[in-house]
Order: C-alpha cells, then structure tokens, then sequence
C-alpha cells in the first residue's frame, strides 16, 4: 500500500456516506481523527510487515523519534529490512 492508497482510503472512510457515522464515532477529538487513523494504519501495516517502518512513518506523519515509540509501547516485533538500513543511511549522511 502506497501512502496514496492510504489518503484515498482515510479520504473515502472520512467521507463515504456509509462510513460517516463511524468515523464520526471516533473517541478522538474532531480535529484529530484523521491523524488518528493515519497512525493507527500505519503501525498496523507496520506490524504485518505490509510497510516498512519508513514508509510507515511518513504515512502517519511522525518523526523517526515518534514513531519509533509506538511500537515499543505496543510491544510491535520490529522488523529492519534493507530499505530501513537505507533510510538510516540516508538520515545519518544528513
């Protein structure tokens, strides 16, 4: 899943009539439901291994430092691939 396919899903979720009234009933502060279903798609997809944690970071919106947090208060198995070991790399090189 691509972060696309991820805003048209969340855009379709916040605004299909037959899901308004879910979104709607989110247990989250207007203003932070979409935030809060970015983040909690993204560390699902990271825990099945659908995303990487980069790709996983960007789609929530997060910071490395952020998002490395959540899978440890979820006690998530953390999974390394070569495109996190790139992603690191890259951060490292500044």
């Amino acid at each position: 899943m691509t972060v696309l396919d991820a805003n048209f899903l969340i855009d379709y979720l916040a605004g299909d009539d037959a899901t308004k009234e879910f979104y709607a009933a989110l247990n989250v502060p207007d203003g932070q439901r979409q935030a809060v279903l970015y983040r909690e798609l993204a560390v699902s997809l990271y825990r099945e291994g659908v995303l990487s944690f980069g790709k996983a970071r960007e789609l929530a919106g997060l910071s490395r430092r952020e998002f490395h947090q959540l899978p440890g208060e979820r006690q998530i198995e953390r999974h390394y691939t070569s495109e996190d070991l790139e992603d690191d790399l890259e951060y490292a090189r500044g």
